[in-house]
Parts: C-alpha cells; sequence; structure tokens
C-alpha cells in the first residue's frame, strides 16, 4: 500500500519551483443583490452570463444542465467569470499577474459592464461577505456535478445530526470570501504558513464582513462558524487556523495526513461520503458513498481519489506551487484589493515579519492559541483592552506590509490607505 503523505507530498510539491517569480492570483467573490429587496432573480443572473457571451464576447467554458452558460473565459486575458456554488453570487478567478493594478483594470472593466446590465433589472454586484437577502434567495447549487455534490454532502449534517453543527448547510450558496495566491519555494513555504497562521487575529479585526444576524454566532465573520461547525469542520484539522506552528516540512505533511476526503468519482458518476482521514482513506476495505441521484454504492478507495483532495485551512498549499490566503470576506467595492496588497506585502517582507512576531508585545500579553484569538477578535463588540491591543498588532503589521509593497516600487502600498 502507497505511504499517503508520500502521495500528498507528490501532488503538493511537484509544482513547486527553487526560486519562483513572484506572481499574484486574485479570486473575488461577490453577492448579485436584487435592489429592490427580497431574492435575487436567478433569470437576471443567467441572461448576465449569455450576454457577456453574446454581446462582449466570453467565452462558454461550462454550461449547466439546462445549456445555461455558468463559467465564461476572456479571451485576452484568461480570467474567469463564473457562478460560485449558487446563482446568486458571482466569481471573478484573475489570472496571475505581476502587479495589483494589473488586475484592477481587468476588474473595473468587468465590473462597469456587469453593473450596466444587471441595473437594468435593478440588481447590481455589491462588496458583501454575505448575501444581503440569503434567507430570501433560492440557494439551490448550480445545476452543475461539482456544486450538487458539495451541497449534497454539506446537507450529511442534517443527517447526522447533533449540537456540533450550526443549522445552515446551504452557507456555500451564500458565502463571498476574497483569496490571494502567492508563490512559495519549498525553502520558504512552512515559514509562510506559520507566518501568516500567527496574524489571523488582525486579519478577522482588518477585514471581517460577513455578519450573521440572524444567529448568535457573536461574530463579524460568520463564513469561520459556517466553514468550521460544518461536514467541513467534523475533523478539526481540515479547516481554518492551524493550532501551532509547523516545525518542518515533515511535520506540515503529518497535520495535511489528518485532513479529509470525501468525494470520488466512478464512471462519470460523483460520489460523496462522510469525511475520512487522508491517513486512514486507504485502509478502507470498501466505502459506503453516494451519488447525486441518491444512489447507495460501496466503492473500493484508490490513490486516484487523492486528486480529489483538498483542505479548507486558511493557509492553504496548493497543488500549483503556491499558497493561497482563504481565511477573509470580500471587501466593500473600495476596498476590494486592500487584502491582496496586506498579503502581498507582507509575503516580500517576510523576514522583517517573522522576526516582530517572534518578539510581539500582542502574544505576550495574549499568548499564542492562534484559534482561540481568530474567534476572539472577530467579536461583535471588543473591550476597550481588546480594542487597543489588537489595533496596536494591526497597525504593526500594515506598517510592515507597506514597507514590503514599497521594496517593490510599484505603488500599490495605495491600497492599504483604506485600513487606516
Amino acid at each position: 500500500m502507497q505511504d499517503s503523505i508520500d502521495i500528498l507530498k507528490e501532488r503538493y510539491l511537484v509544482n513547486i519551483k527553487e526560486n519562483p517569480d513572484l506572481y499574484i492570483g486574485i479570486e473575488l467573490e461577490f453577492p448579485i443583490v436584487n435592489l429592490q429587496g427580497g431574492a435575487t432573480d436567478t433569470r437576471v443572473t443567467k441572461e448576465l452570463l449569455s450576454r457577456l457571451n453574446s454581446n462582449y464576447g466570453f467565452i462558454v467554458e461550462r454550461r449547466d444542465l439546462d445549456g445555461n452558460p455558468i463559467q465564461l473565459k476572456a479571451p485576452d486575458s484568461e480570467d474567469r467569470i463564473l457562478f460560485e456554488v449558487s446563482y446568486n453570487i458571482l466569481e471573478f478567478a484573475f489570472e496571475k499577474a505581476k502587479t495589483i493594478q494589473e488586475v484592477e483594470r481587468r476588474f473595473n472593466h468587468y465590473l462597469d459592464t456587469i453593473q450596466k446590465i444587471l441595473h437594468k433589472d435593478h440588481h447590481e454586484l455589491q462588496g458583501q461577505g454575505l448575501h444581503p437577502f440569503w434567507k430570501e434567495n433560492d440557494n439551490a447549487p448550480v445545476k452543475y456535478p461539482r456544486y450538487q455534490m458539495l451541497m449534497q454532502y454539506l446537507a450529511l449534517s442534517e443527517e447526522i445530526g447533533g449540537d456540533f453543527f450550526h443549522r445552515y448547510p446551504d452557507y456555500g450558496g451564500y458565502i463571498c470570501g476574497s483569496q490571494v495566491q502567492l508563490d512559495v519555494s519549498r525553502a520558504n513555504f512552512i515559514q509562510v504558513i506559520n507566518t501568516f497562521n500567527q496574524i489571523e487575529a488582525a486579519k478577522a479585526y482588518l477585514f471581517a464582513n460577513s455578519e450573521l444576524t440572524a444567529e448568535d454566532f457573536n461574530t463579524r465573520i460568520s463564513r469561520d462558524r459556517f466553514w468550521e461547525e460544518s461536514m467541513h469542520g467534523l475533523l478539526v484539522e481540515n479547516v481554518g487556523v492551524n493550532p501551532y506552528d509547523f516545525t518542518d516540512e515533515e511535520d506540515f505533511f503529518n497535520y495535511l495526513n489528518h485532513t479529509a476526503i470525501f468525494n470520488a468519482d466512478r464512471e462519470g458518476d460523483a460520489y460523496y461520503f462522510p469525511p475520512i482521514s487522508v491517513g486512514e482513506y486507504l485502509k478502507q476495505v470498501q466505502i459506503k458513498a453516494y451519488n447525486l441521484r441518491g444512489d447507495e454504492r460501496f466503492l473500493i478507495p484508490c490513490v486516484e481519489d487523492f486528486s480529489h483532495h483538498r483542505s479548507y485551512q486558511y493557509q492553504d498549499l496548493t497543488t500549483r506551487g503556491t499558497v493561497e490566503f482563504r481565511s477573509t470576506c470580500v471587501q466593500p467595492l473600495a476596498k476590494t484589493f486592500a487584502p491582496a496588497a496586506f498579503h502581498l506585502g507582507l509575503l516580500v517582507n517576510l523576514e522583517e515579519t517573522e522576526a516582530y512576531l517572534k518578539a510581539c508585545e500582542f502574544f505576550r500579553l495574549e499568548g499564542r492559541d492562534y484559534k482561540h484569538l481568530r474567534r476572539q477578535y472577530s467579536k461583535n463588540k471588543l473591550t476597550q483592552n481588546e480594542e487597543k491591543n489588537i489595533q496596536k498588532f494591526s497597525y504593526d503589521l500594515l506598517q510592515l506590509a507597506i514597507k514590503g509593497l514599497q521594496k517593490r516600487k510599484m505603488h500599490e502600498e495605495k491600497y492599504l490607505i483604506s485600513l487606516y
């Protein structure tokens, strides 16, 4: 039997370069909001992608089971515009770029075109990390196997039951994130993951934008609770903040070995099943799984199933030789690129940032329970002392990020002005 850690290493280390050029990959998700209030009209959202294809030259890459375009490609830039999980959320997945300004120029062009189309039907994209009319919306998944499988998998929480799970398994249809991917090397990816994991409290304070007023979550980042108290968080290592600093590559992959596999393909059918840790997966004689029609089948696990593995950690090593930072809510439109600039600046200034974190007053006062600190500093209300501590910590990190961006001499520090 092939060792699961060896399989993970082969999957995640194959594309890491020794001395990579630093590219920026940005993904942005926005709610499509009905300006007259109430549910988003999915006829309007589906027509949006059709019009982008027919009138503006975007190429259809994927269609749903009804034939509607659900993913488009811009022919000149290779950027993608697509529905994210439901027809109420639009995602921009930008091709890698050398500067944030490159991405911003393309984004502004797309946004201007899309808003003009949507405004004719009293809809628009808004910079909110939680769809404001999530409760009224039709949050059914896009009619595409990947999204249907994901939503059916998350709905297993209702069958399992218990106090662990929240009551919103369809949350994927109405939360919106701002992700950035940055190139890392074999020599520094552990350092990068550890450094950014340590500052999740500051990222929570600076970028929280998804408060759920319908539930007593006591957090301005409902996305955290949605992920962590769902099927994705049933194995605690699979999602969120890492509880400690990894000592080396072996330590990291031992931790990743406890993350989850929960789906597989057989003869063109997508199957899902309760999560099984990577380290235990190939030891299973057979796995009871379900396809999208609800048919039950026993699967024999195989190495090829590891191609579906993806953890939901907030500092996520990808198969592209990058680390994806995925803990940030999408921001108000005027602050769209602040998270990307923050992460980029700190990465460029990594050594100084790491040195600061080793001796900073914040951890001396608060300790280093990184998961707890993320939750503590995303609360709806902070004490005066908490506010003082997190403001100082965040300000220091902003200064370090600005210094990193100034080293690049691309004038990208302008994107951080709004955070002051």
